[in-house]
């Protein structure tokens, strides 16, 4: 199944939306420090619900404890910082989708590190900046999960 990480989040109730998203999935999270947050606060708890508590949420010091805890997975920088759609993106069973902090996205030298086409971002009107981080989560790794055929879905 595909991964989610979340490269220094600093919003408490986007990371619980997305734990919530990632465990309804069956998906792991990563979470890349430091966080903006603690994980016991209470905006984090009501919307990540009772789904917040279940085994799927690694935390990680650094982004290189992070790189090293993910080598031979395929990383994808999901970023407005980028041309190919994540409709166009080839995902797998080892693809692990990579975002940003909520006010500065990714750093230019992540993006950068990665070829092209593991460089995604979700198409938006010419004036728009960017969508919530929890929903460009969800828009990109429900079309990851669409490409491997909503496996183990009920």
């Amino acid at each position: 199944m595909i991964e989610i990480a979340l490269y220094e989040p600093e919003i408490a109730p986007n990371t619980g939306n997305i734990m919530r998203l990632c465990a309804n999935m069956g998906a792991k999270l990563h979470l890349i420090e430091p966080l903006g947050f603690d994980l016991e606060e209470k905006k984090l708890r009501r919307a990540g619900l009772d789904y917040r508590d279940l085994d799927n949420v690694v935390r990680h010091p650094d982004f290189a404890a992070f790189l090293a805890a993910t080598k031979g997975k395929k990383l994808f920088a999901c970023t407005t910082k980028t041309t190919g759609f994540h409709t166009d993106a080839k995902f797998d069973q080892d693809a692990v989708l990579l975002f940003g902090p909520e006010t500065r996205g990714l750093p230019a030298d992540v993006i950068e590190s990665l070829p092209m086409e593991q460089r995604v971002r979700i198409p938006m009107i010419p004036s728009s900046r960017s969508l919530n981080l929890s929903n460009s989560v969800a828009v990109i790794a429900y079309e990851a999960w669409r490409q491997l055929g909503f496996n183990h879905a009920v």
